[in-house]
């Protein structure tokens, strides 16, 4: 034992190894602080401009998707440049650096093709404008309101307050349903009168509920029309046309008020209902 450390000690003294690390510190430790504040600074720096790059297009009043999209890949380039200084304070040649990433991401290309597809599938979104943020939207099964549409997603809440995100590659590959880009929605309403009423005096009571409800469009002009003869009881269709952001409050509110309008006009609302006949038999005697 006594050999080994003696070994050991005459060896750290031979190489002059504290020699060495006190001067590789003495050389190196300012350059790797240095690259940390470049770091720290220029990832702080990165989210300022694009911070203040989207307020910028807010005021000049640019869309919404785009200003955050925007906001997105700002981020993004700035933050590679810094990463590329820090490195580059550390001695290391950007040149041979940027052969190195070059190569590098050729590989990640072919790893990553699903999010090189997502970032393509963003442009396209923010070029073609199918969708934007606000607007209420149905795609790959999910409806809701789009809240971001990023550089590989966009972020929808549902109804329920529910956050989902999904790849913009889905968004772009699949029927996208969007309820809000026309500014205005047909209600399809269904109320059911019994055989023995008037049709007539049903169509009659629902087109005075309509003329009172201010929140109807007058064009295009509501249509009430004899949907289906059911098995109890005949079907009117009620259709009329409201703004997008009223669409929930009529439809509650028609609901209601045509439903107390036809009872208190004397019309019956039909439900299913079904005649038993019971045969009886006389016993057989054996």
């Amino acid at each position: 034992m006594e050999n080994l450390l003696l070994t050991i000690q005459t060896w750290l003294t031979d190489h002059d190894i504290w020699n060495r690390l006190n001067e590789w510190l003495i050389e190196n430790v300012p350059r790797i602080i240095f690259a940390i504040v470049i770091l720290i600074v220029g990832r702080w720096v990165a989210t300022l401009i694009s911070r203040m790059i989207e307020k910028a297009m807010h005021r000049a009043h640019f869309d919404v998707t785009l200003s955050t999209f925007a906001r997105h890949l700002i981020y993004t380039a700035i933050l590679v440049f810094v990463i590329v200084a820090a490195l580059a304070k550390l001695g290391m040649e950007t040149a041979s650096f940027a052969v190195v990433v070059g190569a590098a991401g050729l590989a990640i290309g072919l790893a990553l093709q699903g999010s090189l597809s997502n970032f393509a599938a963003g442009v396209l979104l923010i070029i073609l404008k199918p969708i934007k943020v606000g607007d209420f939207v149905e795609i790959a099964g999910t409806r809701g309101t789009i809240t971001e549409v990023e550089i590989f997603n966009t972020i929808i809440n549902t109804p329920d307050n529910i956050r989902t995100i999904i790849p913009n590659s889905h968004v772009t590959g699949a029927n996208i349903l969007n309820y809000t880009a026309n500014g205005t929605r047909r209600l399809d309403l269904v109320f059911s009168i019994s055989y023995g009423d008037d049709i007539r005096k049903a169509r009659l009571i629902i087109m005075d509920v309509l003329a009172k409800e201010g929140r109807i469009l007058p064009e295009p002009r509501p249509t009430i029309g004899v949907l289906q003869l059911a098995d109890s009881g005949v079907n009117i269709a009620v259709r009329p046309w409201v703004k997008v952001t009223e669409y929930w409050d009529v439809y509650f509110a028609l609901n209601e008020a045509i439903k107390l309008a036809l009872e208190a006009g004397g019309l019956t609302i039909p439900f299913p209902q079904r005649d038993v006949h019971i045969i009886s038999q006389e016993p057989v005697l054996s």
